[in-house]
């Protein structure tokens, strides 16, 4: 029996896991896709907000020659921690039950058609919030030629492309659009620009917006998709707009399901599941919360900077129960 598995592979999963294994801890760590697969999600080019050095986890410095990473970048330097700090990762297995047993839990997960069972003390859950798209509940949402996810500009060179939002992906996603010889259109619910857009990258947008570049509405309501547009009204005059492909870029979810089925507890209106601030154990013993995840639906309060700080949390909060003869005092 394992003292902990944990049940994502991104940057805080990987941190808690580092921390259960500098404490003498024995750990596995359970991914669907592989390492950092969020990050691995993001559009191509992606910067980060942060610098390197807030993307740190166990201990491992991250040497890059841009105050600010980009995806690829952060990809190879994840890469490296696991590989440096051995830490024992099952990619590409989904995990479907945490389910209590006697002295611990039975963790179910799905790889290649095969169920596989590992048993442990305790559990983290490290899940991320990139896993399922706010939907806008709109007829046409789940035509094929709509996506909710955005990796690269080049396959849409010459098409008319509708990009829904107006926050950092979406505004991320029209330049890099444009730049490859898209037709863009951005429909925005907001009355002016997002005060969260990158203020290194609004000048950018700003600029292609005014050399007509890009056609950016605002205060427009998405009323249907088409095969051939996007219906959409502003200030109740409806509208519409040529559209090849849509980006529907209104945001993510966190996947809360397995929570609840472990038993955690979640608030209805934040998302955000009960849990033990100084430990990130949650109502549930034996389960603890790391990452974003801890935030509920607002993924805006938690990032990689302060979500990798968990795993010291729980390490400590398990080194005292599962080996108290030589915690930490």
């Amino acid at each position: 029996m394992l003292d902990c598995i944990v049940i994502g592979a991104g940057p805080c999963g990987l941190s808690a896991a580092i921390e259960m294994q500098d404490r003498g801890l024995t750990v596995e760590v359970i991914e669907k896709g592989n390492i950092v697969e969020a990050i691995y999600q993001y559009p191509t080019h992606q910067t980060f907000f942060s610098s390197s050095e807030k993307l740190e986890i166990g201990g491992v410095p991250f040497i890059n020659k841009e105050l600010k990473p980009k995806r690829q970048d952060a990809l190879v330097y994840y890469r490296e921690v696991v590989r440096r700090k051995e830490v024992t990762v099952r990619p590409f297995e989904t995990v479907q039950e945490v389910a209590r047993i006697e002295g611990g839990f039975n963790v179910t997960s799905l790889r290649n058609g095969q169920v596989v069972t590992r048993t442990a003390k305790s559990v983290v859950l490290a899940t991320g919030y990139y896993g399922l798209p706010n939907l806008m509940n709109i007829p046409g949402e789940d035509l094929p030629h709509v996506f909710h996810y955005f990796k690269e500009g080049h396959p849409f060179y010459g098409q008319d492309v509708v990009v829904i939002g107006g926050k950092n992906s979406s505004v991320d996603a029209t330049i890099e659009l444009e730049k490859a010889g898209a037709r863009v259109t951005m429909l925005y619910r907001g009355e002016s620009y997002s005060p969260s857009i990158k203020p290194w990258v609004l000048p950018n947008f700003e600029s292609l917006v005014r050399a007509e570049k890009v056609t950016m509405v605002f205060d427009a309501t998405i009323d249907e998709i088409t095969n051939a547009e996007v219906r959409y009204s502003v200030r109740g005059e409806q509208s519409a707009v040529k559209a090849d492909f849509v980006f529907a870029m209104t945001g993510y979810t966190p996947d809360i399901g397995l929570f609840a089925d472990a038993g955690i507890e979640i608030d209805p209106e934040t998302g955000i599941p009960a849990f033990d601030e100084t430990t990130m154990e949650s109502n549930v013993p034996g389960i603890y919360i790391a990452g974003v995840v801890a935030a509920g639906y607002d993924a805006n309060k938690i990032f990689i900077e302060n979500g990798r700080f968990h795993g010291g949390l729980i390490a400590d909060s398990l080194k005292h129960r599962l080996k108290p003869e030589t915690a930490r005092p």
